[in-house]
């Protein structure tokens, strides 16, 4: 199993974290068929190789996933986009 653990700090209030992890979690999920659930402050991610989760706490977005076999290829890329979106979320 190969690992993709993401940790941001921001200065987001709670909404604004809740709604830029809903963000992230629409554009994963359009591009990497990634299906989410929230669980409180918690967003779980979960298809056929991949499950994870997004925990939002006051001062960090944290992403951890974990990609199987057929998605080791593809983590460079996924991990990538994470960044990306984080980097734009939390700077928007």
């Amino acid at each position: 199993m190969s690992v993709i653990d993401v940790r941001r700090s921001h200065a987001l209030d709670q909404a604004q974290a809740r709604d830029a992890a809903e963000t992230l979690a629409r554009d994963l999920s359009r591009q990497f068929d990634v299906h989410y659930r929230w669980e409180g402050d918690v967003m779980t991610f979960k298809r056929s190789g991949v499950k994870g989760a997004l925990n939002i706490t006051p001062a960090e977005l944290h992403v951890r996933l974990e990609l199987g076999l057929m998605l080791r290829p593809f983590k460079s890329r996924i991990e990538q986009e994470i960044h990306a979106q984080l980097d734009q979320i939390i700077a928007g």
